[in-house]
Parts: C-alpha cells; sequence; structure tokens
C-alpha cells in the first residue's frame, strides 16, 4: 500500500496544475541546407492585417515565430543564397509545430501545406529525440549515442562501457534499433575495457529516438527500454574526419548523377591504451577495435527505396597485468593490497552484419517494408593470469625506505583463473511490415521470423590458496583442510569453474498490431494508442531434452492529452504487459548448463508524464519532462553482475518491483546552445524464493546529469561542451558462492566530469567566411579540440576484488578503480 500511495502522490504532482487563456500558435523549426548544414540569417517573416512579423534563423538555423489563430498565412522564408520559399500555414490556439526544411538552391519554393495536426507525434508518444550534432561533441571515454542516453534516460557507473541499465533493468534488456534492423551485442564481453566500439557510427546517424518505458507494440519484446537509430541519406558528396589520441573515423557520402544512388561509408579505428594505462594495474595493453560500415540506398522511383546496411568489425583485446597497488582504509588504519602478475589474456570478437530492407509506397495510405538481416558473431575469450597478493597495513613513514609499501602482511596467498571461452552465433531475421494512414487514424502492423543457432564452449575455472591453503569450494562434500596442522588427503579441485559444450538453436515467430488516433476533447487535443504483440518460440539444444513451445501476449497502451491551457503542457499515462522471452545467456546457467524451459520474464508497466514547454522572457525556449513508473516483475531470471558480465541462475525464481521519477530540462540556456539537466530516482528490489526483498544488482538509487554548452562570449569560435554525472553506488557484488542476502554492501558513489574545448576555424557558427582561394574555404567545418577525462580525477569504482584470509575467515572487498584524469587532443574536419 505504502508503494502505492507514492505512486499516486508522484502523479498527483505531476497533473496539478492551472489553466489560463488562450494563446498564439508558435511554428518553430530548423533550416538546413543540401549537405545538412544549419542555415543562419535566413528571414521568416509574414504579413497580415495585423502587419508585419518576422524573424531571423539564428546560428542553428533554429527559427521561431507566432502565427495568428485560425487565419491562414504565407510564411516567407529568404535569404540570398536561396530562392525565396512559402509555405501556407493555418493552426488553432494553443497549438506549436515543429516544420523543418531543407532549402534547395535554385530549385522551386516549398511545397505549401496547412498544418492540421500540430501536436509532435514523438512528444505524444514521450519519445526523446536527441541532435545528432550534440552527441557527436559531447565529451566522453567511450563516445557515441550511449554516452548520451546514459545521461538523459539510462545508467551507468563503467565510462568504458557502452552499455547502459533503464530503470532498474539490466544491460540485455533494451532494444536497439539502426534502421528498423535489431542489433546485437557480443555474448562474452565480461569487462567495458573489451568493448571497443559501439555498433552505431554516429558521423552516420541522423535521428535518434529514446523510449524509457510504455513503449507501443510495433517495438520487440523487452523490459526496459527502446533506442531506435536512423542514418543520414546523403544529397551530396561530402566527407567527415576525426582523430585523436584514442583513434580516428573516416564517413565518406555521395549520390549518383541521377540521384537514384546514394551512399554513406564510415570507418573506425579506437585504442584505449590511453585510459586503461591510467589505471592502477600496470600492464603491457594491446587493444585495437576496427569497423568499416555503410549504408547504402537506392531509389528506382519515387514510390520505392531499397537499403542495404552492412558491418564488418573485428575488436581484438590483449591485455598482460603486471603489478597493482590498491591503497585504502583510513588516516588511522591505512591498508594496501599488492598484487604480482604473470601470464596474459587474449580476446577477439568479430562480427559480420547484413541487412537489406525495401520501403514501397503501395498508395497516398500504404506503405509497405520488407526487412532481412543476418548477424554473425565469433568470439573468443582465452586468458591464464596467475595474481600473487598481500594485504596488509602501509608503511606511512616518509623517511623509510619501505614508505608506500605493505609493511605487515595480514593475508597473502594467489589465484589462478583459467579460460577457454568459444562462441559462434549466427542468428537470421525476415520481417514485413505495413503501414495504413486512414484521414485521423493510424494502423500498423508486422510478422517476424528470427532463427538463432549458437555453438559454445564454456571452460573456466579459477584456484586460490591462502598462505599455502588450497581453497576447496564450500558446496563440494570434501574432507576438512586445516594444513599445516594436519596433512590434506582429498582430491584438488578448482574453488570454482564451468565446464560445458553447448549447441543451442531457437526459432521464433512475432507479430504486432496497434491503431493509433489523433480526435479532439472538447478544446484540448487527444492522440491515442492501443497495440498487441504477440510471440511464440521453441528452445531445442544437443544433449537437453527440446523445451515446450511457448506463447506470450503483450498488449500495450498509450493516451495522451494537450489541454487548451495557456501553458503548453501534455499528460501522458503509458503502460501494459512487457515480456522478455530468453536470449541465450539467459538460458545457460552459471554452471555453463542449458534450461530449455526458461519463461520469459513479465514486466507491468505504468508511466505517468508532463510534458511542459516554455519560454522565459527573452524569447529562450526550453522544455520539462516528468515521469512517474511503477513496474511489477514476476518470473524473474536473477543475475549476478560483475563489471558487464551477466551470469544468470535460469530458473525464474524470484519477483521483483521498480518505482521512481525521472526529470528533465533541455534548452537554451546559452544562446545558440542546447543543454540537458537531468534527475532521477529509483528503487528496485527482488524477492528470491520468498526469503525477502533485496536490493537488485541495478539498485542506483540517484542519479543526477548535466550536459552543458557554452562559448566565449568575445569569441565566439571558442566551444565548450560538459558531460557531468552523479551516481549513487549500486550493490557491491559479493564473494563466490556467498548469500546475497549476506552480502548488500554498495559501492561509493559515482562522479564524472568530462570536459571539453574547442577551437572552430570555420564552420556553422563562424561569422567570418573566406574567399574560394584560402586554404579554409576547403572546408565546411574545421576545429581543434583539448579533452579531459575525469576532469576532478575522482576514484570510481566498478566492482571488487575479494580477497580471503584462511586464518581469521574473513573476506575483503578491495575496489576496482576505473580510469583517472586523462588528455587528449582531437581533430575534427567536413568538406
Amino acid at each position: 500500500m505504502k508503494k502505492i500511495n507514492k505512486l499516486f502522490t508522484l502523479a498527483f504532482l505531476l497533473v496539478s496544475a492551472v489553466v489560463f487563456a488562450q494563446q498564439k500558435p508558435i511554428m518553430y523549426g530548423i533550416l538546413l541546407d543540401e549537405n545538412r548544414q544549419p542555415i543562419e540569417g535566413v528571414n521568416v517573416y509574414y504579413a497580415d492585417i495585423e502587419g508585419t512579423v518576422r524573424t531571423i534563423s539564428d546560428v542553428n538555423g533554429f527559427y521561431k515565430i507566432e502565427i495568428p489563430i485560425e487565419r491562414e498565412v504565407v510564411v516567407w522564408f529568404e535569404h540570398t543564397s536561396f530562392k525565396l520559399s512559402s509555405l501556407d500555414v493555418v493552426m488553432q490556439a494553443n497549438d506549436t509545430a515543429e516544420m523543418n526544411f531543407i532549402m534547395l538552391t535554385g530549385h522551386t519554393e516549398l511545397q505549401n501545406v496547412v498544418i492540421d495536426k500540430t501536436v509532435d507525434r514523438k512528444r505524444v508518444e514521450g519519445i526523446i529525440s536527441v541532435s545528432p550534432e550534440t552527441i557527436r561533441k559531447i565529451p566522453g571515454a567511450m563516445p557515441g549515442v550511449e554516452n548520451i542516453i546514459k545521461i538523459i534516460g539510462g545508467n551507468s557507473n563503467n565510462e568504458l562501457s557502452t552499455q547502459y541499465a533503464v530503470r532498474g533493468g539490466n544491460y540485455d534488456e533494451n532494444l536497439v534499433y539502426v534502421e528498423d534492423v535489431e542489433i546485437y551485442r557480443p555474448f562474452l564481453i565480461r569487462s567495458g575495457q573489451q568493448e571497443g566500439l559501439s555498433f552505431t557510427n554516429t558521423a552516420m546517424v541522423e535521428n535518434v529516438d529514446f523510449s524509457a518505458g510504455g513503449f507501443q507494440a510495433r517495438y520487440g519484446d523487452k523490459l526496459s527500454s527502446v533506442l531506435d537509430i536512423t542514418y543520414r541519406r546523403p544529397v551530396d558528396f561530402g566527407a567527415q574526419l576525426e582523430a585523436s589520441f584514442l583513434g580516428g573515423s573516416l564517413t565518406v557520402e555521395g549520390v549518383s548523377k541521377d540521384k537514384k544512388w546514394n551512399a554513406v561509408v564510415g570507418g573506425r579505428y579506437r585504442d584505449n591504451s590511453l585510459l586503461v594505462n591510467s589505471q592502477q594495474t600496470e600492464t603491457n595493453y594491446k587493444p585495437t577495435f576496427a569497423d568499416i560500415q555503410t549504408m547504402v540506398n537506392f531509389n528506382p522511383n519515387e514510390k520505392w527505396e531499397i537499403s542495404f546496411l552492412g558491418n564488418v568489425s573485428e575488436n581484438k583485446y590483449h591485455y598482460q597485468p603486471f603489478y597493482r597497488q590498491t591503497n585504502f582504509g583510513t588516516i588511522d588504519d591505512p591498508i594496501a593490497l599488492q598484487i604480482f602478475y604473470d601470464g596474459q589474456e587474449k580476446d577477439e570478437y568479430k562480427t559480420y552484419f547484413g541487412a537489406l530492407k525495401s520501403t514501397y509506397i503501395v498508395s497516398e495510405d500504404f506503405t509497405l517494408k520488407v526487412i532481412g538481416s543476418i548477424y554473425h558473431t565469433q568470439e573468443q575469450e582465452h586468458f591464464d593470469i596467475l595474481a600473487q597478493y598481500a594485504l596488509g597495513e602501509v608503511d606511512t613513514n616518509i623517511g623509510s625506505e619501505t614508505f608506500g609499501d605493505v609493511r605487515f602482511a595480514r593475508a597473502v596467498g594467489s589465484e589462478l583463473n583459467h579460460g577457454r571461452n568459444d562462441l559462434d552465433a549466427l542468428i537470421v531475421n525476415a520481417e514485413v511490415k505495413g503501414f495504413h494512414d486512414l484521414e485521423k487514424n493510424k494502423i500498423e502492423w508486422g510478422v517476424k521470423y528470427t532463427r538463432e543457432d549458437i555453438h559454445d564452449r564454456l571452460v573456466e575455472w579459477q584456484v586460490i590458496d591462502s598462505a599455502g591453503f588450497s581453497i576447496n569450494p564450500p558446496i563440494v562434500d570434501l574432507p576438512r583442510n586445516d594444513q599445516p596442522y594436519n596433512p590434506y588427503t582429498g582430491p584438488l579441485v578448482p574453488y570454482s569453474g564451468a565446464r560445458a559444450t553447448n549447441f543451442t538453436q531457437v526459432n521464433r515467430f512475432s507479430g504486432y498490431a496497434q491503431w493509433s488516433r489523433r480526435a479532439k476533447w472538447g478544446r484540448s487535443e487527444v492522440w491515442m494508442n492501443a497495440g498487441v504483440r504477440a510471440q511464440q518460440w521453441q528452445i531445442t539444444a544437443r544433449g537437453y531434452e527440446d523445451g515446450d513451445s511457448k506463447i506470450v501476449v503483450s498488449p500495450r497502451a498509450q493516451f495522451s492529452i494537450k489541454p487548451a491551457w495557456e501553458m503548453d503542457m501534455l499528460f501522458r499515462l503509458s503502460g501494459g504487459y512487457y515480456y522478455q522471452p530468453p536470449f541465450y545467456r539467459e538460458l545457460r546457467a552459471q554452471d555453463g548448463s542449458i534450461n530449455t524451459n526458461v519463461d520469459a520474464q513479465r514486466s507491468v508497466h505504468v508511466v505517468l508524464s508532463n510534458d511542459y514547454s516554455f519560454k522565459t522572457k527573452k524569447g529562450k525556449k526550453f522544455k520539462l519532462v516528468s515521469e512517474a513508473y511503477y513496474k511489477t516483475l514476476t518470473d524473474v531470471n536473477t543475475y549476478t553482475l560483475e563489471n558487464v558480465r551477466i551470469r544468470y541462475r535460469a530458473n525464474n525464481d524470484a519477483v521483483a518491483y521498480t518505482y521512481g521519477l525521472d526529470m528533465r530540462l533541455n534548452g537554451e540556456f546559452v544562446p545558440g546552445t542546447e543543454s540537458w539537466l537531468s534527475f532521477g530516482y529509483m528503487k528496485t528490489e527482488e524477492n528470491l524464493n520468498d526469503r525477502g526483498y533485496i536490493s537488485r544488482p541495478t539498485d542506483q538509487r540517484l542519479k543526477f546529469g548535466i550536459l552543458f554548452q557554452d562559448y566565449v562570449p568575445n569569441i565566439p569560435n571558442i566551444k565548450m561542451y560538459l558531460n557531468l554525472v552523479y551516481n549513487t553506488g549500486l550493490p557491491g557484488g559479493s564473494p563466490s558462492y556467498a548469500d546475497p542476502y549476506i552480502y548488500q554492501s554498495r559501492l561509493n558513489d559515482y562522479r564524472r566530469a568530462d570536459i571539453g574545448f574547442s577551437y572552430v576555424f570555420t564552420g556553422p557558427g563562424v561569422e567570418k567566411k573566406y574567399d574560394e582561394d584560402h586554404w579554409l574555404s576547403t572546408f565546411k567545418e574545421l576545429s581543434l579540440g583539448l579533452e579531459i577525462f575525469n576532469l576532478f580525477n575522482n576514484q570510481n569504482a566498478i566492482t571488487n576484488t575479494w580477497v580471503r584470509d584462511v586464518y581469521t575467515k574473513n573476506q575483503y572487498g578491495i575496489p576496482n578503480y576505473l580510469t583517472s584524469r586523462v588528455f587528449s587532443l582531437k581533430l575534427s574536419a567536413r568538406i
């Protein structure tokens, strides 16, 4: 009952508002040239009985103009470099409309339209849209789309990882689409250091949409979130180059003479040595992450588009540790862990991906899409690392020859980790989608077949000895080991290990149908969506009984209302049933065995949102979005989380819940820029076999995020980008075989600031123009910047290393720290 009361309290705060009188509608948007670059100085105006109303687009191509209520006007777009263009506009009271255009040199006028559906689609659906330019400029140890998702919608305490958790879910619970094609992540990744590159090439991105919950039936079967990315369709030749101490990228795009073909190709290279070498472990670290990605589009006619998306990537992670010392404890009782290593780790991940999509406009109200994709990954994880450690008091005598070293060891021992893990996975998809526009109604449907074929060999074990004692696992019935007082006569077995060879196939059929409608409710505007999706699957694995054929049905709905108030507010209620049928990692238990009858995890979402757009007295536009949510989960497949590796128990033996509040404010804190502020409160707990509720591994109570852009007023060519994150600590995990109900300690809070400074020689926002014979006239944009990662040099920990003392039977959790402060130069150029 307390949880329900909290939910209703949050809902009451969201829906409380005051009704005001009518206000004039507003039309706004961004004006771009043929190369998708902002056009500054476009004169936007109209004339009616009250006189001429005008505005001018800013350095980002942004314009905003008030429109008369229910009266047709002609809005003109005038610029010396482009043909005079016009647009017929009719809008209702309190409406807002985003109208973005590409102004074409020497072409005819913009097509006249009448705006009669003024509530933005993404706004009513609860989708967050982020500018690709913002994503490309935001500083971060692992730049990309996921970097900003961690600020505005997701959580992550690992700057070396592109993975993120959303509202209590784990890294496996997020849908990612690129051009309507679902994207998969590698299976064997256990550390953020191994990830390398995200699939998404930000230099090729056109649109980024994100939903943190309560999403529609047209999206797939996952529990937490959806990231939907659209790539750019080039309109002319162009090239973009980025280079830094961490790697670089080159992207080239162009179109054919008849404009029927267009393509964009991008290559990336990444080397994280600079970041990893800043950690406390001295290593010989040789990582290489590289990929080539292409998007090719063919338009035989105006109604038909055929697209190919391809990607080839190879990530090599070679790691040879030498020495580590971690200091912790207190000033009065300083403690240090010293580790001397021998051995190495060699991991390789090769991925091949191809997708073919055909989009055909059958008629004015019917569009058909046919999509096929193949994903093939070959992964190996091979390591033999011996760690010999000493844990004890630190010599704090400055004049001592052993200053800073361990003076008295309270625990010594060694640990040998061995792994020979190999995986080969082939995933094939075939899908058909239909879209029907019937006046104020929209109907969408789709059917999909997926075949997963996975070959997996898991061989890993860990041997631990402390002061000459070989530690036996507590779950095996072995003779007592009390050396050196008595000789040990039992067998030697590893402390932990898993050995399995699995050949697993999964066949899935899924489909969805949904209906959307816009309507008037008195003077208010409403939008409704209702849909249902279903999935049937069956699992077979060599050496195991075939799994049962399972079916889940997931109804979902959304309702949005925009009252006819002076304040531009929109309220949204969304939710439904969300199932997550098990993927391969969810089928494999911690000992490597396969459970072919794992059930789908189920979650019921309820999300209540308020979207408030407003402007300051100086005309700056802001948006405040508040979302209260509650999720109840059943058939939960519990797991352990170490760095980014997830190990499931594969038995659906728990229930859980999540509730919280997210708030986001974005707008022009500095004229001509967009900045974001986010705040989140969340609580998530699980009940394992009716033992009571404890925190889930992703239970992160508070988070704050800031993405701020600024420039020097007297020198606008100097730009600044600040990425600031604060998250409270996650549960710190537990030693092997430990009872999670006993180990509920948390890691320290995560605090990180990344900042970037750049000098823009030429590009958008630079007033100075160059003659054709000047060397800078070749570039549409050229900038040189300095990036500082972890500006305040905070020591953030991602996991604990557990060190045991055989005499006291104690186990010590030693934090594994992430990266320290790092400097890097960055060059960006576009022609």
